[in-house]
C-alpha cells in the first residue's frame, strides 16, 4: 500500500453519509415496511440534491472528474454534511493531477520562541497528526517527545500503539476517534503521500479499534474541546484544547492545553510546570556536561 485509492475514499464516503441518513430525517416519505439498504436509496439522494439518479451514481462510484461546485454544495447539503465532510468531499474530486505531494514541514526558529514563551502545554503539529515542536510544559504534561524517534512523534502511533497513552487520556477512545477523523481529512487533500498510506496500513495491521474507527468514516477539522487526562504525578485534570492553524504555513496548527484558573485542574497543571522547568533545567545541564 504505497498511497490512498481517492476513488475508494470518495465511494465509501458518500455511501457512509447516504446510510446514516433516513427519510424521516429529510422529510421524505416512507414507501412500504422494508428497507433493502440502511438509509437514503441512491434516488432519494439524488431528488434532494437536484441531480439525476445516473448522474449521483457515477459520483458515488468513484467518478468525480468535472464535478461543478454547485453540485458538490446541492450533495452536501442532501447529505447534511459539516464544515469538515464539505471540505473532504471537495478534496476527493479534485483530479490527482491538480494534487501536490504533502511537503516535509519545518518549524521555523521563531516559532519555537514561540513555544517557548507560552505559559501553557503547547506543541506544533503537522500533517498525519505529526508531532514537530513543543514547549517543557507539554513534555511535562504528554511525555518527552524528544525520548521518540521522529517517526514515532505522531499522535496516531501514541495512542493506538502506547499503553502509557490509554492510561493518560480517561476517555482514549474519543481521543482515537478524533486522530481518526483528522486523518481522514488528511488522506483526501493528500491521496498520494506514501508516509500517510504506510501510517494507514500500520495502524490497520497492529489495531483493531484502528480498523473499527477507520471504517466509519468519520471526518474531523482540528479545533476546540475539553479532555479529561489522569495524569501519573498529579493526577486528574479537566483541560480545554484550542487548536489554531498558521495562516503562511497551512500544513502546520498550534494545539494548547489550559485549566480554568482557580480549579483544581489549574493547580495540578501549576505543579507540572514547575516540575516541567526542573526536568528542562537537568536536561539542559546533562547536555553541556556531555
Amino acid at each position: 500500500m504505497t498511497t490512498v485509492d481517492p476513488r475508494t475514499e470518495l465511494s465509501e464516503f458518500l455511501r457512509s453519509r447516504r446510510a446514516r441518513l433516513s427519510p424521516d430525517d429529510v422529510g421524505l416519505p416512507q414507501y412500504g415496511r422494508t428497507r433493502r439498504v440502511p438509509g437514503l436509496r441512491r434516488e432519494e439522494l439524488a431528488q434532494l440534491a437536484g441531480v439525476s439518479v445516473a448522474y449521483y451514481t457515477r459520483l458515488e462510484q468513484g467518478n468525480g472528474r468535472n464535478v461543478s461546485t454547485e453540485v458538490l454544495d446541492s450533495i452536501a447539503r442532501a447529505l447534511r454534511l459539516n464544515d469538515a465532510e464539505r471540505a473532504h468531499l471537495q478534496n476527493l474530486t479534485r483530479t490527482r493531477s491538480s494534487k501536490k505531494k504533502a511537503p516535509r514541514s519545518q518549524v521555523r526558529p521563531a516559532l519555537q520562541h514561540l513555544l517557548d514563551g507560552i505559559g501553557v502545554p503547547a506543541y506544533i503539529g503537522g500533517r498525519r497528526t505529526d508531532v514537530l515542536a513543543w514547549n517543557p510544559m507539554a513534555a511535562a504534561l504528554f511525555g518527552d517527545w524528544g525520548e521518540l524517534e521522529p517517526r514515532d512523534r505522531n499522535w496516531a502511533r501514541m495512542i493506538f500503539l502506547r499503553p502509557s497513552y490509554q492510561e493518560l487520556f480517561v476517555n482514549w477512545q474519543s481521543k482515537a476517534a478524533d486522530i481518526v477523523g483528522f486523518l481522514r481529512l488528511d488522506a483526501g487533500c493528500c491521496s498520494d503521500d506514501p508516509e500517510l498510506a504506510a501510517l494507514i496500513g500500520e495502524l490497520s495491521l497492529k489495531s483493531e479499534l484502528f480498523r473499527q474507527l477507520w471504517a466509519a468514516y468519520e471526518v474531523k477539522e482540528k479545533s476546540f474541546g475539553t479532555k479529561v487526562l489522569k495524569h501519573p504525578l498529579v493526577g486528574e485534570m479537566t483541560l480545554s484544547y484550542e487548536t489554531l492553524r498558521m495562516p503562511s504555513e497551512p500544513n502546520l496548527f498550534l494545539s494548547t492545553y489550559h485549566a480554568e484558573p482557580g480549579t483544581a485542574s489549574a493547580e495540578a497543571l501549576q505543579l507540572l510546570a514547575s516540575w516541567g522547568k526542573d526536568a528542562a533545567r537537568d536536561g539542559a545541564s546533562v547536555r553541556n556536561q556531555a
